[in-house]
């Protein structure tokens, strides 16, 4: 899960001319395929401008900007992540989770992800919690999106702990609605039983009410 961090002096970024590609249809999971043939957007075409994200991006909100690589994408910062503010930047790349076109996915994720991994980042990701709530829900809504919301969810417990409890509260709706989907039942087991290590009994017996069919791992 860990990236390389490039930081970089400011640079104009140049907008591209991007062939337009019919999007694809909704599948119940992230597919591999969504990777390697991401749905694509120009971030300057203010006609394609619909979100706060989208938004936040196009007039320079956003302190990082894409660099392609042969092989996989990475970011590049215009100043070291663990110089930034969480407010209002983490919440920011919460609202771009869940957007489907490249590159906004892949923005909102990777730089969420990277905000997480600088030193003291708990401290502050804790007070932040009651407001990035609303972002998680409508991220987990998204089919394409519901995977990688996941993986940030499990990785805000970790850091977070038994304050992450009441959040998991208000966003357990959105998660077990998918539990019963074959494909995915197991990656929301194994990722509940991270987020229940980390928040304790507490925790389990949030997970307990809402899935009375979940086996604790405590």
């Amino acid at each position: 899960m860990a990236s390389n961090i490039v930081v970089a002096s400011p640079k104009r970024i140049k907008s591209s001319t991007v062939k337009e590609q019919t999007p694809a249809k909704c599948d119940q999971s992230f597919k591999v395929s969504d990777r390697l043939n991401p749905k694509t957007v120009d971030p300057f075409n203010k006609k394609e401008i619909n979100s706060i994200f989208m938004s936040a991006y196009a007039r320079g909100a956003i302190p990082c900007r894409l660099v392609h690589g042969s092989v996989k994408h990475s970011l590049q910062w215009t100043k070291p992540p663990e110089s930034l503010e969480f407010d209002p930047l983490l919440l920011t790349f919460a609202e771009g989770l869940k957007e489907t076109l490249h590159p906004y996915s892949f923005l909102a994720y990777e730089g969420f992800m990277q905000l997480l991994m600088v030193k003291n980042a708990n401290i502050q990701l804790v007070p932040l919690l009651p407001k990035l709530t609303s972002p998680f829900k409508n991220a987990l809504l998204v089919d394409a999106r519901f995977k990688p919301t996941l993986e940030i969810i499990v990785q805000v417990s970790n850091l977070t702990g038994t304050s992450f409890n009441q959040s998991l509260k208000n966003i357990l709706p959105q998660i077990s609605r998918k539990i019963s989907i074959k494909s995915l039942k197991d990656t929301i087991v194994l990722s509940l039983q991270k987020i229940e290590t980390n928040g304790g009994p507490e925790c389990s017996s949030i997970i307990k009410l809402r899935i009375p069919t979940y086996t604790s791992v405590l």
